[in-house]
């Protein structure tokens, strides 16, 4: 009899979930904005209509869909949510306290390492970032010759899976950074060549095991060689299905790197690019697109000039490279939109720098189909906004990701509202 009901109470329920109708999808209409789409035209007076998570249509002259949420944005400006090329964000709470960061593994050679499997939702860094219009982030890993592979996270959610847009998305290499207070001459060797070779080795020996792996599929006398998590996480790299992010900061190793990606036939993208103004035609012609590391350093030689770093970005964009900036943090990555700003106040085009926060990441990691500007189908990353994207004065109004308009609260507006309740007081 007991048994009998059990099976009564499991088939009441799979009716309910069966034949329950399921919670519509809202309808958001953004009404009275400017648009700024980064592709086509900017709409002076438009209209954006949200439906799920996607824009269902983006123009002007747009029909209100009956029964949707209304916000009137007269004054406000429409962009699509910035893409911090490069961070920590969800690794790395306290830099000076080691158990909050999980970036950074031991040893030399961890490409089987992914570093959305550390992912920290609740991390304080993250609403704080996205309050500042930046909705997505390349979370990477750091350390050793090849520190594993990196992933796209949206900037909310309340687990990792739910947060990852696409993982992985590179493989990350480092070499070592320029040295300060002297620029290398032509004839000196790049310090990068011997690491470089020794990754060419690397990636021999997993060709080698692959092949290996392979006639031991087609024949039975052949012993299938031991499983290797190193070479395994290799291969995706080496037939081309996963790109390689390489850290790369002088103009030799720079020269050194693209010699090694064309020898190598693999897919490339250069991260930092200190020098890359000396070189830059070369890195254009290699067809290789540049993720800037942060632009609040000093540069890498006093030679260079004091502006060489905010220079780059415009010399290697007139010079045809598709270019990206990172905030290459977890604590700064709000200031990501400044970056892109410095460097046209030194010389990049104003709309190359804010397609180098929004649409040319986006194309970089492969998922310019799903965000990166503001049309219909993608997904809805909206940032409102009263003024100039980039300007430091600039006051975000709304946030959406995924269609979902996020609380712009964080720890400093927390900070805010005590101390004027203090203030108050006295």
């Amino acid at each position: 009899m007991r048994s009998q009901r059990k099976w009564l109470l499991f088939y009441l329920l799979t009716l309910l979930i069966f034949f329950c109708p399921l919670k519509a999808e809202e309808t958001i209409v953004i009404t009275n904005v400017k648009i700024i789409p980064i592709v086509g035209n900017d709409v002076e007076k438009g209209t954006i209509v949200i439906r799920g998570e996607r824009i269902e249509e983006i123009g002007s002259n747009i029909s209100i869909p009956s029964k949707a949420k209304i916000i009137d944005a007269q004054g406000l400006i429409a962009y699509p949510g910035m893409i911090d090329g490069y961070s920590q964000l969800g690794l790395s709470e306290i830099s000076s306290i080691q158990a909050t960061i999980d970036y950074r593994e031991t040893g030399r050679l961890n490409p089987q390492v992914l570093a959305t499997e550390a992912l920290r939702p609740d991390s304080m860094h993250i609403p704080i970032t996205r309050s500042n219009g930046i909705t997505a982030a390349l979370v990477a890993p750091s350390g050793g010759l090849i520190s594993g592979r990196s992933g796209l996270i949206h900037l909310y959610g309340w687990t990792p899976p739910e947060m990852i847009v696409k993982s992985p998305i590179a493989l990350h290499l480092e070499l070592p950074a320029a040295r300060g207070g002297f620029r290398r001459t032509a004839n000196q060797p790049a310090e990068g060549t011997r690491l470089l070779d020794e990754v060419k080795t690397l990636f021999d020996q997993a060709r080698l095991y692959e092949k290996r792996k392979l006639a031991a599929s087609k024949n039975k006398l052949i012993l299938l060689p031991e499983f290797d998590e190193k070479l395994e996480a290799l291969l995706p790299v080496i037939h081309g299905e996963l790109p390689l992010m390489i850290s790369v900061h002088s103009a030799n190793d720079i020269r050194a790197a693209i010699k090694f990606v064309q020898e190598q036939k693999v897919k490339a993208i250069f991260y930092g690019v200190s020098q890359g103004w000396m070189v830059a035609k070369e890195i254009a012609q290699a067809g290789i697109p540049v993720v800037f590391a942060s632009l609040h350093q000093l540069p890498p030689s006093w030679e260079d000039g004091y502006d060489a770093l905010y220079r780059n970005p415009g010399v290697l964009s007139k010079a045809g490279v598709k270019i990206a900036f990172s905030s290459s943090s977890a604590s700064l990555a709000k200031e990501l939109p400044y970056h892109a700003a410095k460097a046209v106040a030194f010389g990049l085009d104003k709309r190359e720098a804010l397609k180098a926060v929004t649409l040319y990441p986006a194309q970089i990691f492969g998922v310019d189909n799903l965000m990166g500007s503001l049309e219909k189908g993608k997904l809805a990353n909206i940032v409102l906004a009263e003024g100039d994207l980039l300007e430091l004065r600039t006051v975000i109004r709304h946030v959406f990701i995924k269609g979902q308009e996020i609380d712009l609260s964080s720890a400093y507006t927390e900070y805010l509202e005590k101390y004027k309740k203090r203030l108050e007081k006295k």
